[in-house]
């Protein structure tokens, strides 16, 4: 009886907390509706660009991020090309070395180092050279990273990438950008913090 009853606690529990929620998080304040219709698989899209100061400080708060979603929503970084602080063609390049780490399993440890190249040693990235490096200083043969970037994988990733900047361009005045499910895009007010922000994504991910 005692268990049943802590059970029956726990899920009401567990219900006033998701309402409070529903009732907190506020359409046109805390994110925008710029869809009719939810992707058919839930997903957070985290729209950035690596030499995106912004960005690089969300970093912490995209690993609780990614940490605290539901084990069914899939999770994307979606480089943007339009950014001014390098060419496009530049920029392309980063993504395709982004896309080269995820199919190797490094991406999270490429995105560390390009970060780190552009906003703690203060080095440029200009091209292939120096994204090499960064794959090599990872323990990946140059050889190989060669054959990852230049492979039929990344190139489809990298297409596939640049489409969906295309798709949702009207709505990227700015990164970091999260769109989620594809029809929910997070707005992120003054008086958030960082668990804020984890919660209202991780709360976004469950609507339909």
């Amino acid at each position: 009886m005692k268990k049943f009853i802590t059970l029956a606690l726990m899920a009401l529990l567990f219900s006033t907390q998701a309402c409070s929620q529903a009732v907190y998080w506020q359409e046109g304040k805390h994110y925008t509706v710029i869809a009719q219709k939810a992707s058919d698989k839930p997903e957070v899209m985290e729209f950035f660009s690596y030499w995106c100061p912004a960005c690089y400080n969300f970093e912490p708060i995209v690993e609780q991020i990614k940490k605290k979603l539901p084990d069914n929503v899939a999770f994307k970084k979606v480089h943007v090309n339009f950014m001014g602080f390098a060419s496009k063609e530049v920029q392309d390049e980063v993504t395709k070395t982004m896309v080269a780490g995820r199919t190797l399993g490094l991406e999270a440890e490429v995105t560390a180092g390009i970060f780190n190249q552009i906003h703690v040693l203060r080095k440029p990235v200009t091209g292939y050279n120096d994204l090499k490096d960064i794959f090599v200083a990872n323990g990946v043969d140059g050889e190989k990273f060669d054959k990852a970037v230049k492979g039929f994988a990344v190139n489809s990733q990298f297409k596939a990438n640049n489409k969906l900047i295309d798709q949702y361009r009207s709505h990227l005045s700015g990164v970091p950008n999260f769109i989620v499910n594809g029809k929910y895009q997070a707005k992120f007010t003054r008086d958030m913090t960082g668990d804020d922000i984890v919660d209202l994504i991780v709360w976004l991910s469950t609507q339909n």
